[in-house]
């Protein structure tokens, strides 16, 4: 039976890229830290400007800007620090959410949560690519890849 998985994943190795490069341009103010990007900086304004430039170099990278969530920062007389958490994986209520959009398509396949992925079964090809575009189309909180497709 055709399948495929709906998952949120990062390329640990190309965020890692990513990080050192936008690090490089603005000197050691990252610090990388699984899965959260502290900012440190003198003032707020710069605090944007570097999690400008780190947008970017995730974007050439190929990362999705939807998996960051990005905190408010702290800011004393002294300094500025802003946390970016780089989400990964579908919690249970986004992989609901994908179930119920999947079931109420009315599509022949059937979608099952395994753990941080959504698994998504069906017998013929085109329906399995149906539900993968009724995914894309769909406004979630996660970007989502489509992984291990079998046929």
């Amino acid at each position: 039976m055709p399948s495929f998985d709906a998952v949120s994943e990062l390329n640990s190795h190309e965020v890692a890229n990513a990080v050192d490069q936008a690090n490089r341009e603005l000197a050691p103010r990252f610090e990388l830290k699984d899965s959260i990007v502290t900012l440190h900086a003198q003032v707020d304004f710069q605090l944007k400007q570097m999690l400008e430039i780190l947008k970017l170099r995730l974007s050439k990278r190929g990362i999705d800007l939807g998996c960051l969530e990005i905190k408010e920062p702290n800011t004393n007389l002294s300094s500025a620090q802003q946390e970016v958490v780089l989400r990964h994986g579908i919690d249970a209520d986004t992989g609901r959410k994908i179930t119920r959009l999947v079931k109420d398509s009315k599509l022949k396949v059937q979608p099952s949560i395994q753990g941080d992925k959504v698994r998504i079964s069906g017998k013929q090809r085109d329906d399995l690519q149906a539900a993968m575009a009724l995914l894309r189309a769909a406004k979630l909180e996660v970007p989502l890849q489509f992984t291990n497709f079998r046929d």
